[in-house]
């Protein structure tokens, strides 16, 4: 078994996933301040959702029809208040920051789900949050998928398997599975491997590392986190700790496409130590 290095962070994190008395935005606050916001008032961003949606239940009054219900949202997120998708900075770590993307108003499709779903419940909107590839949507029962990204539109299988091709360059063919509903622990995982990729690229190593402690509390058995943990920890001169982790990912992925590449790295390690 892997001997994670102790972090407090990582140690407050998990204790707060694992607490059922706190909801998804309440998690996805609890990332944010952990990371980036320390002094951030979680409860002060609660109630700005609150007043988004108690604003939303006030125009509806007490009309229950579910379309017309989600007409009046997508009205009242992206036409009145200007919510959307960030097209121009796509990969700003920011775009992962619930708080943040409620005072820019914009966000990546995971974010806007997040916040979509959470302002449809005060009017009585059940929406699930589906986990599909490459792009983040939301749904009603079985019949409405719906894209808050792009302001909250309507998609049929041809608009799903349009995201796959974009994501995918046409490998992969849509199937009605992509469409199950995520857990939160899988979303809080993806916003932490966004998290992870970018500080990654901004050679913020030891915020990468953190992600990926935060992912491994979570999934202590995934074996691109356990490889990627192998990756930083050669990058902030811990060769033993990366090799403990390189060697693990090759037990649990012997097949995997990047053997060789992780062989590579494995062998410089040893070179250099």
């Amino acid at each position: 078994m892997l001997q994670e290095k102790f972090d407090p962070m990582i140690a407050e994190w998990i204790s707060f996933v694992n607490n059922p008395k706190f909801n998804l935005v309440e998690k996805c606050l609890k990332l944010a301040q952990i990371l980036e916001y320390p002094n951030m008032d979680i409860n002060k961003y609660i109630t700005k959702i609150s007043r988004i949606g108690l604003s939303l239940k006030e125009s509806t009054g007490s009309v229950k029809n579910p379309t017309y219900l989600i007409s009046m949202l997508n009205e009242h997120v992206f036409e009145n208040l200007g919510y959307g998708g960030d097209r121009e900075d796509y990969y700003n770590p920011k775009n992962n920051f619930l708080n943040e993307v409620i005072d820019r108003k914009a966000g990546l499709p995971v974010t806007m789900s997040i916040l979509y779903t959470e302002i449809a419940k005060f009017v009585g909107l059940e929406l699930k949050i589906v986990g599909f590839p490459s792009h983040v949507l939301v749904k009603y029962n079985e019949e409405m998928v719906l894209d808050p990204y792009n302001d909250g539109r309507l998609l049929d299988v041809d608009d799903l398997q349009e995201i796959l091709d974009q994501g995918f360059d046409g490998d992969v063919t849509f199937e009605p599975d992509f469409l199950d509903e995520i857990s939160s622990e899988k979303i809080l995982t993806r916003l932490a491997r966004n998290l992870k990729n970018s500080y990654g690229q901004s050679y913020n190593y030891e915020k990468a590392l953190r992600c990926v402690g935060m992912v491994l509390a979570i999934e202590p058995h995934s074996p691109e986190d356990i490889r990627d943990k192998g990756i930083l920890e050669e990058r902030m001169k811990n060769p033993d700790v990366a090799l403990s982790y390189l060697n693990k990912y090759l037990e649990l992925s012997p097949n995997a496409e990047d053997v060789d590449f992780v062989l590579e790295l494995i062998r410089d390690i040893k070179m250099k130590s």
